[in-house]
């Protein structure tokens, strides 16, 4: 019984759910950043270069033919996911960092027993 109950324990933490709701957003977010990048940006690319797609972009040597253009898709893909992550945790931090800086101080209550102590401190030092 105690493993399960080790388990549970770790599954049901905050972090390790947290975690299984990133993957998901990103995978989806992922999916969004591939559309939009196979549906427009690669086509703009292709216009610019007169290709009709990306994926035909290649070259050869000798017998080998090289196609460099899925490579390039996947590139901009990363990078498009990779900027939009960079904004939207720089946002959050500038968020957190303002949330800290408008946050009131918390002034300790001292016990009676701790105020006497200060008072003999203070008596001590003079």
């Amino acid at each position: 019984m105690g493993f399960i109950k080790e388990f549970k324990e770790f599954a049901l933490k905050g972090n390790v759910i947290d975690l299984a709701i990133a993957v998901v957003l990103g995978t989806a977010f992922g999916k969004i950043v591939t559309a939009l990048t196979a549906s427009i940006i690669m086509p703009i690319i292709s216009l610019i270069l007169g290709k009709g797609s990306v994926a035909e972009l290649s070259f050869t040597t000798g017998n080998t033919i090289f196609p460099y253009g899925i490579l390039l898709q996947a590139i901009i893909d990363f990078v498009l996911v990779a900027l939009v992550l960079f904004l939207i945790i720089k946002g959050m931090n500038n968020l957190n960092r303002k949330k800290e800086e408008h946050a009131t101080p918390v002034v300790p209550e001292f016990s009676l027993q701790e105020k006497l102590l200060m008072e003999i401190r203070d008596s001590l030092k003079k």
